[in-house]
């Protein structure tokens, strides 16, 4: 068993250093989980622990809520009308196809619903299999949209403002206040012990995100964690994940590829409209309309938002907007395309 996990290890870091040298985003996630899918489907037999995926969910909520800022509430109060209308059209278009490919059954279940929800991309996953969603699934489809609008949005940002190639080098063993990771890491466990507590959808991640959020805000702590350690957090879902695949769910993912990559095409394209007409109507100058309005993971928008010229508050304002929108969504446009579809609705089991 050791073994199989040294292998898994070093698979792992091979694929994901290749992602990375490349500058595809979330290359630290999508690698480990490549290289669980690879043993997996060739029946090894490997299983992460729950506390270490507890674990992982609350870095990840530690994460998102360190984007979460004070500069970020103000820009949201200065533009609260636009940011409204803007992430209401762009949720309600997005549960639309979500839940048109569910009733088309291009994937099964609610599966089309969190994997067309745009956002942080990891969130939704753990979101989706706390629902009862079948994650390896919603993974497949989450993360090939967070690739295309990656690569859209680098290649918008470098042809129009010269820059933003998606690549941000790590510092992994940067020099960091032992002190401070140990309050966030103190804080994301206490945050992460409450959500699980409370029986809440991916509990680790939301307790977390909520503590580490209202204390960033407030100005009491600002969450810090070493990069190494996020690393960790991130292949610890992508071996979550990526274990629990199967041959017949590759079969699956195969077939539905030319529509889910339709899909992807359309919420681009819809939510690249948006970004014209605030670019035209309200002088957003195109770029960090494109970034902010863009269907795409967080922290990848993040990314090549910091690499480029653009208004970077403006651009994590929206999303962090639209992603607080789509926990308040998703949950229950989920439970009503299961119950169109005639089954019954997800009970929201705590992972």
């Amino acid at each position: 068993m050791i073994w199989r996990w040294a292998v898994l290890i070093a698979l792992s870091a091979v694929i994901a250093g290749l992602l990375e040298l490349v500058g595809l985003p979330a290359g630290l996630l999508l690698g480990p989980m490549i290289a669980a899918v690879v043993l997996a489907v060739r029946g090894w037999s490997l299983t992460v622990p729950t506390s270490a995926f507890r674990g992982a969910q609350a870095a990840v909520g530690t994460l998102i809520a360190g984007s979460i800022t004070t500069g970020i509430v103000a820009t949201v109060a200065d533009h609260w009308p636009v940011f409204l209308m803007v992430n209401f059209v762009t949720l309600a278009a997005s549960s639309v196809l979500g839940y048109l490919l569910s009733r088309w059954q291009v994937l099964p279940g609610t599966v089309a619903v969190w994997g067309s929800t745009p956002g942080a991309a990891s969130a939704m996953v753990l979101m989706a299999q706390a629902y009862g969603a079948d994650s390896r699934l919603v993974a497949v489809m989450t993360y090939t949209r967070v690739v295309s609008v990656a690569v859209v949005a680098s290649v918008l940002a470098a042809v129009m403002v010269g820059g933003g190639s998606g690549h941000h080098p790590v510092t992994w063993f940067a020099a960091v206040d032992p002190l401070v990771v140990l309050r966030t890491i103190g804080v994301a466990g206490v945050g992460a012990g409450i959500g699980i507590a409370l029986r809440l959808p991916a509990g680790a991640l939301l307790g977390s995100l909520i503590a580490g959020a209202a204390l960033n805000v407030t100005g009491v702590a600002q969450p810090v964690l070493p990069q190494w350690l996020l690393a960790i957090s991130y292949a610890v879902v992508g071996w979550r994940i990526g274990l629990s695949f199967t041959r017949d769910t590759l079969r699956v993912a195969g077939r539905a590829m030319p529509r889910i990559l339709l899909s992807v095409a359309l919420l681009i394209a819809f939510c690249g409209g948006i970004a014209a007409a605030l670019a035209r109507w309200w002088g957003v100058d195109p770029v960090t309309a494109y970034l902010a309005t863009s269907p795409g993971g967080m922290d990848s928008v993040a990314i090549i938002a910091a690499s480029s010229p653009v208004d970077v508050p403006f651009v994590m304002a929206l999303q962090v907007m639209r992603f607080l929108g789509v926990l308040v969504i998703g949950p229950p446009l989920a439970k009503f395309v299961a119950t169109r579809q005639g089954g019954v609705p997800p009970p929201g089991i705590p992972t």
